[in-house]
């Protein structure tokens, strides 16, 4: 059955090009969606960008005929400009000057013609008036991924029988000797992913542990468990798989995707293995360390704040230097002891091009070639952005993608829609990508920390 889905604008902010992702279906745009997209045609970042990539799109179309009558795109589908339904009434509640009732206005006018109708938005209020005026609606799916408890972690505990087990470190094991065990006892072979993180268990002695990782056919024995980057040493199964992906070679593991609560060191471990790459133990792997962190004001922002670029985000990377103070000095009861001593010689760092730090709206069109990029709270970006960050990996660059799909501040994103889960996801299986998702038994921050990824 044809239907008729009615697009917001702020599913065409977020993803330009989602008009072409209803296949045979009539994409309807109201005039005001028009109206929006003219007035955001000129802001700043990622808005004003996608707000002309679809302008440009509906142009295409527009040079191939009338978008009020609809104009067939290349997926089948009719796109159409609604201009009328301006007689429609809403209940006295809904005020008729209000850009989304206008929206309303159009769904409730042509549902009598054009049923099913399908009202496509990122605003939850919309949503629900929406319901109140009986009308379907629904957000952006394309680019939805599955539901938090099913996302991938990165890792897996199996079994194997101890003759194996004791073999592991010399051989690996076959994945066809790893099994988990069902609610009756029966053994089940697991699925198993390139790159996976396993926790291997001795089936006689469950208590013996060895840490390991899928590849290929095998799950092979980690190549860094002995490293200790920049004087730093894993202290839990979560670091250690985290040690690993970081450490590997931009060759091996150009992208690498952390999830994980607050605490459990996910920024301190990238910046560990970033400072023994570069500065402690330079092999002229990378050129410099590269720190991006988005943040959900940050593109209306950055213009109002004085000073030059790195004055500008400098309130935004305050926590990569909180993180820096304790990699730099390590005894804690020391380190504090001159401030200014501590103070010098992160600016040192930062003044020999060691560690740059950039905004994300200026990377855009951008090639880096040995860099060892970190994306710090990258919950925060979009799918779009996700995708711009990783196709500008050049020769010998290696990305780190860090974030809490919990702790999202950006509006009209969602634990299923953020560019961090999208990644994770879409990446999965990819023998270019490591990924992890630390757990809050994993956090090392403090005891309060812990305590309270538990409680709140």
């Amino acid at each position: 059955m044809i239907k008729s889905y009615v697009i917001d604008t702020n599913i065409l902010i977020q993803a330009p090009y989602a008009c072409q992702c209803f296949e045979e279906n009539r994409v309807i745009l109201p005039l005001v969606v028009l109206e929006e997209l003219d007035g955001l045609k000129k802001a700043e970042g990622e808005k004003g960008a996608n707000a002309r990539r679809a302008i440009r799109f509906l142009e295409k179309l527009r040079l191939k005929g009338d978008l009020l009558k609809g104009v067939q795109m290349e997926n089948g589908g009719i796109l159409r400009v609604e201009a009328n339904c301006v007689n429609v009434e809403l209940p006295e509640s809904l005020p008729e000057d209000k850009q989304d009732n206008r929206i309303l206005k159009v769904c409730k006018g042509i549902r009598e013609e054009e049923k099913p109708v399908v009202l496509v938005t990122k605003d939850l209020v919309l949503r629900l008036k929406a319901q109140i005026l009986g009308i379907e609606a629904q957000d952006f799916s394309t680019e939805q991924v599955i539901e938090e408890e099913g996302q991938y972690s990165g890792r897996q505990i199996c079994y194997v029988a101890e003759d194996k087990f004791k073999e592991f470190k010399k051989k690996g094991v076959h994945l066809k000797e790893l099994y988990l065990s069902d609610e009756d006892g029966n053994k089940i072979q697991p699925e198993l992913t390139e790159n996976e993180f396993i926790i291997l268990k001795a089936d006689q002695s469950v208590k013996k542990t060895h840490l390991g990782r899928v590849e290929g056919k095998k799950v092979v024995s980690l190549e860094f468990r002995k490293s200790q980057p920049y004087g730093i040493k894993p202290r839990n199964a979560g670091q250690y798989f985290l040690q690993e992906a970081l450490m590997k070679s931009a060759e091996k593991a150009p992208l690498v995707i952390v999830k994980g609560m607050a605490g459990t060191a996910k920024t301190f471990y990238s910046l560990a293995v970033g400072l023994e790459k570069v500065l402690n133990n330079p092999t002229g792997e990378y050129r410099r360390i590269l720190i991006c962190r988005p943040n959900a004001q940050f593109d209306q922002d950055i213009g109002f704040l004085p000073g030059d670029e790195q004055e500008k985000i400098s309130p935004l990377m305050r926590p990569i230097v909180d993180n820096l103070e304790q990699l730099i000095d390590s005894d804690e009861e020391e380190r504090y002891q001159d401030e200014q001593e501590l103070q010098g010689k992160i600016e040192e760092i930062f003044a020999r091009g060691l560690i740059q730090t950039e905004a994300m709206n200026f990377i855009r069109g951008r090639s880096f070639v040995k860099t060892y990029l970190i994306i710090d709270e990258a919950q925060n970006m979009t799918p779009n952005q996700v995708k711009g960050i990783i196709t500008r990996a050049g020769k010998g660059t290696k990305i780190i993608l860090l974030g809490d799909p919990n702790q999202i501040d950006r509006p009209f994103l969602d634990e299923r829609t953020n560019g961090l889960s999208y990644a994770s996801e879409y990446m999965k299986g990819s023998p270019l990508c490591y990924q992890i998702t630390m757990s809050a038994e994993e956090c090392e921050r403090s005891e309060l920390a812990m305590d309270a990824i538990h409680r709140l």
